[in-house]
């Protein structure tokens, strides 16, 4: 099969730091290519890929220098591009959010997928998708489904990791009694929350996580007087080499999002390392977390402190077990490719394609 995939331009791919979208498309094309398909990836230019790049930027749009930068018309051009040689194609995937690609394509849907990464509940994008409602979507939960259920989804596919990027490592003891928190410094991800958790349970809590620019007044005020330095400890953002020693060496992973998280990537990698989670009842975790295999779903801060006594104490050969079961890499990627293949048989059939049933 000959697949494009158009990534975002915000990260390269894969992103330097923190980027969970363009880390999954990286792990995607691998296994596609893996699997003997010819793929092409529209992307920034610092780019790195098995596929053949098409670079359409000089690099991503986070961190070029350059003061005044318009994502709107990077992003344009790149799907001018891709239009230009959709022939060139099978079939065309989308990771683009709020569907800027859809009036480019409008020709061709049955020749497109779209994966959205983000959540669906912003108050326009039932009224644009109503447009063009021809565009087959895929999933990353069933969850993420619901403030647009109208959409043609044909498919959902969980995220998957490779087996050997991370794996569980020995634990150092004289570390090995802290919490962890990695992700954003965001209101929604509730880095306030996660310090209470930790200082009732009795435990550590160390943070390695990204300041954007929108969450820059909420760290300062909210989050940054409550970071000792001793009990508390603030890492900044850290790169994929880091993570083994932060997540492996963590009796636990806590999760206490606030908001429809339509997916949760940090979740599988703490998994991956054989570290359990303790997560907040939101978004797709029950999808995700085997509860008391691979952690625990808390409505409250008290469940939490009482869900972390019995997390740590889970057999962490069990916590990767279910990773290697549920969350490989050439799983998604042999996901992705049964559905491509579905709807080329529609396509070639005549008729418009449908609803397919969720892998």
């Amino acid at each position: 099969m000959r697949i494009a995939h158009v990534a975002p331009l915000f990260e390269s791919v894969p992103p330097r730091y923190y980027g969970g979208t363009e880390r999954i498309i990286t792990y995607l094309i691998d296994g596609l290519v893996e699997l003997g398909h010819e793929v092409t990836l529209f992307a920034s230019g610092d780019s790195r890929t098995t596929a053949t790049l098409v670079p359409v930027r000089d690099q991503a749009l986070r961190l070029d220098p350059y003061p005044l930068k318009s994502q709107i018309a990077a992003h344009l051009a790149m799907l001018d591009e891709v239009r230009r040689r959709a022939d060139e194609f099978d079939i065309i995937h989308f990771h683009l959010s709020h569907f800027l690609h859809f009036p480019f394509f409008e020709h061709m849907p049955e020749r497109t997928v779209t994966t959205p990464h983000g959540r669906l509940d912003y108050k326009d994008l039932p009224g644009a998708y109503r447009r063009w409602p021809r565009f087959p979507m895929i999933s990353i939960s069933h969850r993420q489904r619901v403030p647009l259920a109208e959409a043609n989804w044909v498919g959902t596919v969980h995220h998957g990791l490779p087996l050997d990027l991370y794996k569980p490592i020995p634990r150092r003891e004289a570390e090995s009694g802290y919490l962890a928190f990695l992700g954003r410094l965001s209101r929604d991800k509730r880095p306030d929350r996660a310090i209470e958790i930790a200082r009732r349970s009795g435990m550590k809590l160390r943070m390695a996580a990204k300041v954007g620019d929108d969450d820059r007044a909420y760290f300062h005020d909210m989050v940054e007087p409550l970071i000792d330095g001793v009990s508390i400890e603030y890492l900044g953002e850290i790169g994929e080499d880091q993570k083994a020693d932060f997540l492996g060496n963590a009796s636990a992973l806590l999760f206490p999002i606030d908001w429809p998280e339509p997916f949760g990537l940090v979740v599988i990698e703490a998994m991956a390392f054989g570290t359990p989670v303790v997560a907040w009842n939101s978004g797709a975790m029950h999808e995700i977390v085997d509860q008391g295999v691979t952690g625990y779903i808390v409505d409250t801060v008290d469940e939490a402190v009482a869900a972390v006594d019995k997390a740590v104490k889970l057999d962490r050969s069990l916590v990767r077990a279910a990773f290697e079961k549920r969350f490989s890499a050439m799983r998604m990627a042999s996901d992705y490719v049964a559905i491509y293949a579905r709807l080329l048989d529609r396509s070639s059939d005549g008729p418009r394609i449908g609803a397919v049933a969720a892998v």
